[in-house]
């Protein structure tokens, strides 16, 4: 069984089981957090799409760390005007286990 969730203004295709790194949330390490905007849950060949949430399906996931993803440079320049501009950013993720899908 998997589903389509939808968290941090992305969407994720997981199953039970699975490891993914999601938008920061606010919980503890070890906490189990409930998901439950979840936009379509599929077993097979049986499919079953929300409008725009599937009516009580929830998916249950275990937080496992918290952390910084590595940093990306930004850098702009204009020619031939000595204009440059050095900047960096790393994104905060919450990293979780999917445990349970349930629709």
């Amino acid at each position: 069984m998997y589903a389509v969730i939808k968290t941090g203004g992305k969407q994720y295709r997981v199953c039970a089981g699975q490891k993914l790194k999601i938008e920061q949330i606010p919980a503890d390490i070890g906490q189990e957090i409930s998901l439950d905007q979840v936009l379509s849950v599929g077993e097979g060949d049986a499919l079953k799409i929300g409008t725009p949430f599937v009516d009580g399906a929830t998916v249950r996931a275990t937080v496992l760390a918290q952390g910084r993803h590595d940093k990306i440079r930004i850098f702009k320049m204009r020619r031939r005007k000595h204009y440059q501009k050095h900047q960096g950013h790393r994104q905060n993720y919450t990293e979780i286990r999917i445990d349970a899908v349930s629709a």
